[in-house]
């Protein structure tokens, strides 16, 4: 396979805070890869240097063989590069499909496909399950179909990648199995994913993948079956590390406690 993410020795402090250090990690083009740690471990940090709302203090990005460390966060998104975040970015005021207008019109023209405008986005809606719902304002919804509304207006910029915090967190089991179905779906049509997820039930089942980071590193990487019985993925959440703390210092509070359940062989 291609390696369509490439994150080599990539660091980043806040002050005294070693948010990210030395942290490597390669995304094979087609799979949909998990990225898992306690609390405090850089994975949301990880995301906001890939996608340049950080710029990283060493190291390299690369996307699709394009060196892009340091590039601005539209230009990486006009690369190909879409992601969610960990609390819902949507416009309460506006409507679904105006949300999705939003979002398609960033796509570069040399990515757009036959559809563009509102066909397009009212077939992502149909896509999430929301098009009953399009002219409804965005703030009226659930947290869970704001999700869904979140994902469709990613999906709206064309993708490559997608970088998905916590599709899983915060919403009933209902929900959370459209949007693993809607992820295995995209993925089968060739779309890849990176998901940081505490829902270990989630992350086992969809990835092909699992990267674990501790401390601003990874340390561990391989099948689920694999990572469910490594000793430093055990040690990692049980031996101390797990913390109710933010997930990541500036630019990633999660306010959540996480878990390895099942993790045990």
């Amino acid at each position: 396979m291609t390696a369509l993410l490439e994150v080599r020795e990539v660091r980043k402090s806040f002050g005294g805070l070693h948010a990210l250090n030395g942290c490597s990690l390669t995304v094979q083009e087609g799979t949909v890869a998990g990225l898992i740690g306690p609390n405090g471990s850089g994975k949301t940090t990880l995301f906001n240097v890939i996608t340049g709302y950080e710029r990283a203090d060493a190291g390299t990005v690369a996307f699709g063989g394009q060196d892009v460390t340091g590039l601005a966060t539209g230009k990486i998104g006009g690369l190909g590069v879409g992601r969610t975040f960990q609390l819902t970015r949507v416009f309460n005021r506006l409507t679904l499909l105006e949300n999705l207008q939003v979002g398609r019109a960033g796509v570069p023209r040399e990515r757009r496909g036959e559809l563009y405008g509102p066909a397009r986005c009212m077939e992502l809606l149909d896509f999430v399950g929301l098009t009953a719902l399009a002219q409804a304002q965005a703030g009226s919804l659930s947290y869970g179909q704001r999700k869904l509304v979140e994902l469709a207006m990613v999906l709206a910029q064309e993708p490559k990648v997608v970088l998905l915090d916590e599709p899983a967190g915060g919403i009933n089991p209902t929900l959370i199995g459209q949007i693993a179905d809607r992820i295995g779906e995209l993925n089968r049509r060739g779309m890849t994913f990176l998901v940081v997820e505490h829902n270990m039930e989630f992350v086992m089942g969809l990835c092909d993948v699992i990267s674990v980071m501790e401390r601003g590193a990874v340390i561990a990487c391989g099948r689920p079956e694999e990572v469910r019985k490594d000793p430093r993925v055990l040690d990692a959440y049980l031996g101390g590390a797990l913390d109710d703390g933010p997930d990541d210092g500036p630019g990633g509070p999660t306010g959540q406690t996480e878990g390895i359940e099942g993790a045990q062989p």
